[in-house]
This record gives structure tokens, sequence and C-alpha cells, in this order.
């Protein structure tokens, strides 16, 4: 008899990040081991190394795996093949996918879930490597790699096919909805009720396809990308505002039960602004956008976010935002006094998307009428007490904006250990002002308890030397 399967919603959840291997050129193992160890402190379990043809990049995905073991840390690698990029045509060109899992399926941090090695892929649905059908092709590969590796394959790709093929693709023992992470179905004509706080539910036919099939679902901040012609020809933004990282969060934290593994776009992928960590290796001509746009004060609110996805009783969604119960904010917050109880972050795009910009060969991205001029901001907060943000472009702005924020617990519950387990979490926004900034403040009992300014690293540029639709992000909780 084969043992019972475990229900879904009590299997283990799994946390990675998409890692774009192409970005990492002039890499070394101690490289490595900077993002393993601040990936592992901000709660993701491993990397999806992205590989494409490349020869290059064998040795340092070599240098990864070197980087896992030093750390003895159970971070977990996976490969992700790039199908956009390897050669798929002839059978023999599954000889490059076999050389990577050969070298790495056996190593001690190599990720198996299910009783199988992992492996994934971007894209791979016109992959027949010599086939005449798609299921046929990787029913092949499968079986070369397990031939090759003695171990079994438990196969997540990431086709852009059809959902309602997924029952006759017996090749997958999963899949991965990469574009579920950011509202795609919107369009600069759609109505503005569609475009305001959009749907991010388009996990669901995957789900209902998939049967009891591994389901790892996508999550992003960001998107923006702008290439010309003479290179990658990719120019175009998704809407990424109303809060985009953490309602994503929200909802997948509502369909928890269906989800297995949940993978963040993307620890360090620049061309595409959805990057997570502090800029490091080689970027794909990408300086324009990404120099001035950091994102890593993203990793600390996105932390606790993973640690509810764990334990689903750890964040309860209300009207106004949502509470964390019992919830921590990274390894990497020791430079914040333990009675900081108070925490915002902020973000915005450094011009507005009417602007023209002054020296730019490459025109405005496509969509960029479905953002808007506002910046975003989230608080957390935990105090008996009600406290009062107050929002505004920057110096004496006379437009500014207050806002209540109720108790995260109740009066009577002055336990210190309520007071650290409850934490209030909250969503705002504010209008943009060419030539000024952004700030926030924490007012409770008459005294400002936090606040955040970018102070002169950004400003909302009025007339910007090439256009820009990256986020600036930034917090109150000092270097992450």
């Amino acid at each position: 008899m084969s043992a019972p399967r475990i229900p879904r919603s009590t299997r283990p959840k799994w946390i990675v990040a998409h890692f774009m291997v192409g970005n990492t050129y002039p890499y070394a193992v101690d490289d490595w081991q900077a993002d393993i160890d601040l990936a592992s402190d901000y709660g993701f379990d491993g990397f999806a190394l992205n590989v494409g043809r490349e020869d290059w990049q064998l040795a340092r995905v070599a240098d990864c795996f070197e980087a896992a073991r030093r750390s003895l840390k159970p971070f977990k690698l996976f490969l992700s093949f790039d199908m956009a990029s390897i050669p798929s045509g002839d059978r023999k060109d599954v000889a490059l996918i076999l050389g990577y899992l050969d070298r790495f399926a056996r190593h001690p941090n190599y990720f198996v879930h299910a009783s199988g090695i992992v492996v994934s892929t971007f894209a791979g649905q016109e992959s027949f490597f010599g086939f005449p059908s798609l299921n046929e092709a990787w029913l092949h590969v499968k079986h070369a790699i397990e031939h090759c590796v003695k171990k079994p394959v438990h196969f997540i790709p990431s086709f852009f096919v059809d959902p309602r093929r997924y029952p006759s693709l017996t090749c997958m023992n999963g899949y991965f909805h990469w574009n579920g992470g950011w509202p795609l179905h919107l369009a600069p004509q759609s109505p503005r009720h569609e475009v305001h706080l959009p749907k991010l539910d388009s996990d669901q036919p995957h789900i209902a396809h998939l049967g009891r099939r591994t389901y790892m679902a996508a999550i992003s901040p960001w998107f923006f990308t702008h290439y010309g012609r003479e290179s990658w020809n990719k120019n175009w933004i998704y809407r990424s505002d109303d809060h985009l990282l953490i309602r994503r969060w929200e909802y997948l934290l509502s369909i928890r039960d269906d989800v297995d593994i949940v993978q963040f776009i993307s620890w360090n992928d620049y061309g595409e602004s959805h990057y997570i960590s502090p800029p490091r290796g080689a970027q794909p001509n990408s300086q324009a956008w990404v120099d001035n746009c950091p994102h890593d004060s993203w990793l600390s609110l996105n932390s606790m976010f993973i640690q509810a996805f764990r334990n689903s009783s750890m964040y309860h969604k209300t009207d106004a935002g949502g509470v964390f119960n019992d919830v921590r904010l990274g390894l990497r917050l020791g430079t914040v006094p333990k009675e900081t109880e108070n925490y915002i972050w902020m973000w915005a795009r450094p011009h507005s998307k009417y602007a023209i910009a002054t020296n730019d060969s490459i025109r405005k991205p496509d969509n960029w009428e479905l953002t808007d001029d506002l910046f975003w901001v989230v608080t957390v907060t935990s105090s008996t007490h009600p406290t009062t943000l107050k929002l505004s472009t920057g110096g004496s702005d006379p437009q500014s904006v207050f806002y209540q924020i109720p108790p995260s617990h109740e009066q009577d519950d002055e336990s210190p250990q309520r007071e650290q387990r409850r934490r209030r979490l909250s969503k705002f926004s504010h209008r943009l002002v060419p030539g000024e900034s952004m700030r926030a403040e924490l007012i409770r009992e008459g005294r400002i308890v936090a606040a955040c300014d970018p102070g002169p690293e950004f400003r909302f540029e009025r007339e910007p030397r090439t256009y820009n639709f990256n986020a600036f992000v930034c917090t109150n909780l000092g270097n992450q």
C-alpha cells in the first residue's frame, strides 16, 4: 500500500527567492555567502537559481553551493532553467541541464520536496528537444535526469500555457505561476475601478487544474523595465501601486492551504526592478534606474509576512490593514533598540508619470498610465494607545494629512508579553509633488515616536533626464 498523502494545509511551507545567476559574473564565494546570510536572516529558505546558456554560469553556481555548505545553515538551492535562453531544439540540448544536475543534485543543500529533487524553469513551453509534444519532451528530460543522478525529480516548471492543459501534462509534478505576482490583466484602457486595488487572484485556475500536485505561487514588489530595441526590447511597467507586496501576501495567506511554496521575484533581477537585495555583482545595463533606488528596506517588512505564512495564526487581516501576533522583524535589526515598537516603510517613484525625459533615446514605458503619483506608506505599531500618522511632502507642507491608527491591543491588557506580541499593520498613501520629498511621522500622546524621511537622497523630480519608473524604498529602521 502507498503511504497516505499529507494534506497540503499541514505540509511544510517554503519561501524562496528567485536569483539571477546571469548577474553574478564577478561573484566569488564570499559574495554568495553574503547573499545567503542576508536572505536567511530575513526568513528565506533558499534560492531558485535561474541559469541560462552562458558557460561561465556553471562556475558561479558551484561557488553558490560551496557558500551554502560553508554557511552551516539549512539553506536550500535548486535550479531554474531559463528556457528563453537555453537551446532546446534537439535531444542533445538536454546535455546542459544534465551537466548542472549531475554536478549539484547530490549536494546536501539541494532542495528536495515530496521526495524528489526540485527542478524548475522559466518558460519552456516551446522547448520540445526534438519530440513531437511538450509532454513527451519534458518526460524525456525528467527521465534523463533521474537516470543521470539516480534520484527522483520533482518537476515544477513555469510553462506559459492554458491551465486546462495541466491534467494532460504528466511530466509536471507541480506548477510555478510566475505571472501571479502582478495584476497583468490591466491595460491603460481598463476602467478605473479595476485599476485601483486590482485583483491579485490569478492563482485560482492553476490550483483548480493541478489537482493535488505542488503549487508554487509568485510574489513580487514591483515591475519596471526600460530597454530599447537595440538590446532586449523590453520597455513597460506592471501596476505596482496599492501596496502590491502587502496585498499579494494577504491574498496568499487567504489561500495558504493551497500553496506549498512561495517564490519571491526577485532577489537580484535589476533589469526588471523587482530586486530586494542591495545591488551586487554585474547589472544588466540597468544602472540608470537602479543605482539611486534602494529596495532592501523591504526585507524587514517582507520578513514578517514570511513568518506569518509559515504560521497562519500570526496575521489577521482587518479593514484598515492587519494585526501580527508574535512576529519579529528579521535578525539584522540589532541597531534598533528593543523598546522600539513603531515602524515605518515608504516608497515612491522618482518622477511624475506625466514628466517628459530630457535625454532618453527610449520612449516612456508602455502602461505608464496605470500608475499614480502617490507615495506608499506602511506602519507597524504596538501600543494600547491610539497613534496619529502625519504624512507630508516634507518641510512645511500646507497639505499635510493626519490619520488615526487604532491601538494594537486593549487598554486593559498592559502585560509586557502581550505588548511585544501584537503589532498593528496599517496602509496609507499620499500625493507626490514635483520638487518635494516624502515624510511620515507617528505621533502618540503629543510626542513624535517615529519618523521616516529619506532626506536629500530622494526628490520627486520635475524634469528627469531619463525615464525611471522604479521605486525608492526607505524605512525608519536604520541600517538593514
